[in-house]
C-alpha cells in the first residue's frame, strides 16, 4: 500500500479544531518534526524539531525528547487537548515514544 495514500486516508478522519488542535507528527532519516495545527485558522500553534538542536541519543529517545518539548510549548500556547495524526506511520516505536513522553508532560490525545 502506497504512503501516501494511508497518509491522506489517516487524515481524512482527523481534523484540527480551536478546542482540540491537530499534533501533527514527522519523522526525516535524520530528524523529528512535531507540530500543533488549528485546521480551521490554517495557523500553526507550537512546533519543536530536531533540526538545529544538539540532542544525543538514538531516535527513539529523541522522539520522546521532542514529545516532551512539544507538550510544553503547547502549554504556553493554552492547548490541553489535542487529536494525534501519525501520518503514514505506525503507532509502534518512535511513534509512541513521542506520545507516550508528550501524554506525561501533561498533553491529552
Amino acid at each position: 500500500m502506497n504512503k501516501a495514500f494511508r497518509a491522506k486516508r489517516t487524515r481524512a478522519k482527523i481534523h484540527g479544531t480551536a478546542d482540540r488542535p491537530r499534533l501533527s507528527v514527522h519523522f526525516s532519516n535524520q530528524h523529528i518534526t512535531a507540530q500543533i495545527i488549528d485546521d480551521d485558522k490554517k495557523a500553526t500553534l507550537a512546533y519543536a524539531t530536531t533540526v538545529g538542536a544538539k540532542m544525543t541519543g538514538n531516535k527513539t529517545e529523541k522522539a520522546a525528547k521532542i514529545g516532551a518539548e512539544i507538550a510544553k510549548k503547547a502549554k504556553t500556547a493554552k492547548v490541553s487537548k489535542v487529536v494525534f495524526d501519525r501520518g503514514a506511520k505506525l503507532y509502534a516505536g518512535r511513534m509512541s515514544a513521542l506520545a507516550d513522553a508528550a501524554r506525561k508532560e501533561g498533553l491529552e490525545f
